[in-house]
């Protein structure tokens, strides 16, 4: 059923449709050609409703509570995940899984931002927001996929790397330029999904990809509507008005040259259908790392560094 306001116009229309359902069920009526004719109304409302969000709209679809996590991705879209733990300098990060992974019939190193699916997940995994010695295990395990000379794929979703005492103690920002400095210079393809929320430099610390590529209904950017508006505005409840300034929309960071490609989600949102999101994911992700894998270290290395160094270069 419909959650959020702007799926109130189809709201009526599901109800519609769970009724005849229900009577074609109990009275064993054959109701099929209306309720084609309704699911197919249904669709087309939706899309269109899906193919017009604002910004802010696209904020709460990438912040559903039931949209697909990591572990859901590894799930439908990988196969023989085997998980890596630790970053030989303090302790390992739930925030932050990685680990060798089957994509189709590439063996992939996966990394990427974790978060839960109840309160008890979520405390584990801190919400997603890693913290150094998560950054510092994604460059460990990015530098072991070059010594096996396999591509590297990220996941990002999060709000932001944690900003805790306790990171900050131990080099947050440090942990993450580290990354951004390392990455450049990783001999392997990296390929980058923005699956949720790909929050400043929490997201960017495993996002130096030669494809950076995101959901339909994914946002990036460099501050949460709500933190901009708080500086802007001070005044949290402007956040409609921040997230239409900041271009957080797969959409508009395309137009801008800040990603390379929009994998298209379900009619409703990645949370309709796990698999269907998934088997997307999987195609787009294999096209990319084909097309770098022709590429030898040099000229791979060449492009990614010109890739993000040509960012912010907008000619009139």
């Amino acid at each position: 059923m419909s959650e959020f306001d702007f799926e109130k116009p189809v709201a009526e229309m599901e109800k519609a449709i769970d009724k005849l359902k229900t009577i074609s069920s109990d009275n064993k009526t054959d109701f099929n050609a209306q309720l084609s004719d309704l699911e197919a109304k249904l669709l087309e409302r939706k899309k269109e409703i899906y193919d017009n969000l604002t910004p802010w709209q696209t904020v709460q679809v990438a912040r559903h509570p039931k949209r697909p996590v990591l572990f859901d991705y590894i799930k439908y879209a990988f196969s023989d995940f085997i998980e890596l733990h630790g970053d030989r300098h303090y302790g390992d990060d739930h925030a932050m899984v990685g680990g060798f992974a089957t994509l189709g019939k590439e063996k992939v190193m996966l990394i990427g931002h974790s978060k839960g699916k109840n309160l008890d997940e979520n405390i584990k995994r801190n919400f997603g927001q890693a913290k150094p010695e998560g950054y510092r295990k994604a460059l460990r395990l990015m530098r072991l996929a070059e010594k096996f000379n396999i591509p590297v794929v990220t996941f990002v979703d999060t709000q932001g790397a944690f900003p805790g005492l306790d990171a900050e103690e131990r080099g947050q920002h440090e942990a993450i330029a580290r990354n951004l400095t390392e990455m450049a210079k990783i001999k392997v393809p990296i390929v980058t999904v923005v699956t949720g929320e790909g929050g400043s430099g929490g997201a960017l610390g495993i996002a130096v990809g030669d494809s950076v590529l995101m959901l339909s209904n994914a946002v990036y950017s460099v501050i949460s509507p709500e933190g901009c508006a708080s500086i802007l505005w001070r005044d949290g409840t402007f956040a409609p008005q921040a997230a239409e300034a900041l271009k957080i929309t797969a959409k508009s960071l395309l137009e801008l040259g800040v990603i390379d490609e929009i994998i298209q989600e379900p009619v409703g949102g990645a949370h309709t259908d796990y698999q269907k999101t998934a088997d997307e994911i999987r195609n787009v992700v294999l096209k990319h790392i084909k097309k770098h894998a022709a590429q030898g270290a040099v000229k791979l290395l060449a492009k990614r560094f010109d890739k993000f160094a040509a960012m912010g270069q907008f000619t009139k």
